[in-house]
């Protein structure tokens, strides 16, 4: 027994490119919402310090809340951290070390370990994001 069997695709070029850019955006904004989980639950709610090397203790939360993110369709990027406008350049302080306030602190990194973390896991962010 024969089967023969005829298929017709036809592709819309300019309508993949647009699945393809809003399934892009989609899923960066997954994975900086997934970032910006860890990096918020790394940061623990304490009156002591944290140890240098470890991700920084908050007294009332501030820190934690201002974890942010943004994903700007245009250029097709994420920005992810700690927002300015509302603990100032502490975060840079904590990430980084350095001055603050006029002491000097240790690192105590807690965006970079939280993209480590995180890293493993984007492939799948993207896996089957684009679909006819």
């Amino acid at each position: 027994m024969t089967v023969r069997l005829k298929v017709r695709t036809r592709m819309d070029p300019r309508k993949l490119r647009h699945q393809t850019q809003r399934a892009n955006i989609q899923s960066l904004g997954h994975a900086a919402a997934a970032i910006r989980l860890v990096a918020r639950r790394s940061i623990k709610r304490r009156k002591r310090k944290s140890p240098e090397g470890q991700p920084p203790h908050t007294r009332r939360g501030q820190l934690k809340r201002a974890i942010l993110y943004s994903v700007d369709k245009e250029k097709g990027q994420a920005v992810i951290g700690p927002d300015e406008s509302i603990v100032g350049t502490a975060g840079a302080a904590h990430e980084h070390g350095g001055p603050y306030k006029g002491e000097r602190y240790r690192k105590r990194p807690f965006m970079g370990p939280a993209l480590e973390q995180i890293k493993p896991r984007l492939p799948k962010l993207w896996r089957g994001s684009v679909r006819s």
